[in-house]
């Protein structure tokens, strides 16, 4: 990915030289890098890599995942909070994962715990299990579970 993303940069660079202007103008240079992405994307296969914008609108599709679940969770926990009675049952339930790096497992783990209403109490050695407390476990334990499948196929589109 930086190779390209260089690659692009000095197609920009070169762009503005030929174009010969009096001074420097940030519209050509915009122009440049576009060139550049079009010149990249037909030559991304040579790299062996996939093509890095690709993975640029992967980490702004995670970035709203998080921000809908984090939106969601939280009215939920505002509902709990603002209720009259306290209906909820705390518990902690296993939850074997499908991400193999230690920054995949990371990156979920914070994901969940930034959410309100749930949070990883701790990581099996192996990685491939995480322990997870929710607030309200026979409510949320599907959405849970739905919400930790979206977070996993989303990082994976990231990082792979």
């Amino acid at each position: 990915m930086p190779a390209q993303l260089l690659l692009n940069l000095f197609i920009a660079f070169l762009w503005m030289m030929l174009i010969d202007e009096d001074e420097f103008r940030f519209t050509t240079f915009i122009a440049g890098f576009l060139v550049g992405i079009g010149i990249v994307f037909f030559l991304h296969r040579f790299f062996g890599r996939q093509f890095y914008l690709r993975r640029l609108y992967s980490s702004f599709k995670l970035l709203l995942i998080f921000i809908r679940e984090l939106t969601q969770s939280t009215i939920v926990v505002l509902g709990q909070i603002l209720s009259p009675k306290l209906k909820i049952k705390p518990g902690i339930f296993k939850y074997e994962t499908v991400l193999e790096s230690d920054v995949e497992v990371t990156m979920l783990s914070l994901l969940l715990t930034l959410t309100p209403g749930s949070v990883v109490m701790e990581v099996a050695p192996e990685g491939d299990t995480l322990y997870i407390h929710a607030m309200d476990v026979e409510q949320s334990r599907e959405g849970l579970i739905k919400q930790l499948k979206n977070f996993e196929k989303a990082i994976m589109e990231v990082t792979r």
